[in-house]
């Protein structure tokens, strides 16, 4: 086996198995944070050397291309930015960092193995090792105030369960139709099928259902805001992320090669969308807990990224690709609010908010920039995020549902700039200063420049989406 084709997933092997040793002596800490970092590091390091390295491996169940390795790339560049936003851990408890760092590691592997899966049995493990891991992870959280995060765990099993009995009954579908599970043969029948057989088209929707558990998107959305709510602040920030840009991936494939251009996928996956934007912007109106409220967002934001997957070509799925771009780091922005300002891991609502430009201006500011993104108000990232994923829209003449996802933005600027005008706009003058260390601020600085850069000048993320995307024709 080339080791060059399974470099990421090695080093992510290693990291597993260093904190599952790690977890069993009696000094556990081990510096557990900047190790996992570290490891964080040489894993990006690895996806970057093999980012052009070709080839399949397990009998051409795992496929390796730039399509792949650049949704790696983004998978463990998340991975890094949450490790080093959550720097010391402090919703964990000490004793169990080692074994909490490692279930993520092992949610981080499934996530990229799931970016080369080539098969539709290999994705089902890949989506359950992803899943699996955070079953047990969700529960872990040191705030003894709540008890929330038993409930959000249950939640998330109950829920992960029944997104991949249905996802399964989908494949039993078109396996039963196409006559196999390989994806390269799938792929050059399924059309086909799909225009052709109702079972083919109720099969393919059911398959997708796992994916859109993943993104967050409706109808598979029910879990999202009690289990930001219950997790731990670090979980929280994980799965906003990580999780989102695997089953975006994954979308995409099978959107690009089902022959979706035109007819029932299309009308299926836009009520989607709309439904998505429009329950997640509405919901999140009323949301006092800040962690609920960017988990609608997160819900909003879903059907926002399958407004450019409607275009089924190039031009949308790369814009879909630069929006998850865009999104991971206003949402990385926006936690490194809620972790700096939750001192013992504890939820914050609105009224945490207020005074934040007396007592943290630089916060203040950090919160006001991912919000301004996130609502799409330029020059942000979110701004242009949403302007290409519409562009992409119109170009195959869906107006209704641009005009649905531009009424949505603007629905969605009110709950965004309530976060802006707590920070601002309320608080007194006696309200203790809040100091950030200069690494921490240097983090916040580096995102904040991402998001506004990125923003300006989308072009190098644009020009490297397409160039992957044409990987998936198989």
């Amino acid at each position: 086996m080339n080791l060059l084709l399974f470099l990421p997933e090695l080093v992510l092997i290693l990291m597993i198995l260093f904190f599952f040793f790690g977890s069993l002596g009696s000094k556990k800490k081990l510096a557990s944070d900047k190790s996992a970092v570290a490891f964080s590091l040489l894993a990006i390091f690895a996806a970057l050397i093999s980012l052009n390295a070709r080839g399949e491996l397990f009998s051409g169940f795992y496929r390796i291309d730039l399509y792949s390795q650049t949704f790696k790339v983004l998978i463990l560049s998340a991975f890094f930015l949450v490790l080093v936003l959550t720097k010391g851990i402090k919703s964990i408890k000490n004793e169990i960092a080692p074994e909490y760092l490692m279930f993520l590691a092992i949610s981080t592997f499934g996530l990229i193995c799931l970016t080369s899966a080539a098969e539709l049995v290999t994705i089902i493990l890949c989506l359950e090792i992803s899943s699996f891991s955070l079953y047990i992870a969700i529960p872990f959280r040191s705030d003894r105030t709540t008890k929330k995060h038993y409930e959000a765990g249950l939640k998330y099993i109950l829920f992960g369960a029944v997104s991949t009995a249905v996802t399964l009954f989908g494949m039993s579908y078109i396996f039963g139709l196409c006559h196999t599970t390989i994806l390269k043969e799938l792929f050059a029948v399924l059309p086909s099928v799909l225009s052709e057989s109702p079972a083919g088209l109720i099969g393919f929707v059911l398959m997708l259902t796992g994916f859109f558990f993943k993104l967050a998107l409706f109808p598979m959305h029910f879990w999202t805001p009690d289990i930001y709510e219950g997790s731990a602040n670090e979980t929280a920030a994980y799965i906003a992320t990580l999780p989102k840009i695997a089953g975006l991936a994954l979308i995409i494939r099978f959107v690009a090669v089902s022959g979706a251009q035109s007819g029932d996928i299309i009308l299926i996956l836009t009520v989607l969308a709309a439904l998505s934007m429009t329950l997640g912007n509405l919901s999140a109106l009323v949301q006092e807990d800040i962690k609920r409220l960017v988990a609608y967002s997160t819900i909003a934001h879903a059907g926002y990224i399958m407004v450019g997957i409607l275009n089924a070509g190039s031009d949308g799925f790369s814009s879909s690709i630069y929006y998850i771009v865009g999104y991971v780091l206003m949402s990385i922005a926006l936690f490194f609010v809620i972790y700096n300002l939750s001192e013992n891991g504890e939820n914050l609502t609105l009224d945490s908010l207020k005074g934040l430009s007396k007592r943290s201006p630089f916060l203040a500011f950090t919160l006001a920039l991912a919000a301004f993104g996130m609502a799409g108000i330029p020059p942000t990232v979110g701004f242009t995020t949403k302007f290409l994923v519409f562009t992409s829209a119109l170009s195959k003449g869906y107006y209704a549902i641009v005009i649905i996802g531009v009424i949505n933005a603007g629905i969605s600027a009110f709950y965004y700039l309530k976060l802006v005008r707590a920070a601002y706009t309320m608080g007194d003058d006696t309200e203790e200063q809040f100091a950030i260390g200069f690494k921490k601020a240097a983090f916040a600085v580096l995102i904040n420049i991402g998001i506004l850069v990125t923003g300006v000048y989308p072009e190098p993320i644009i020009s490297r989406a397409v160039e992957a995307v044409k990987y998936i024709f198989i």
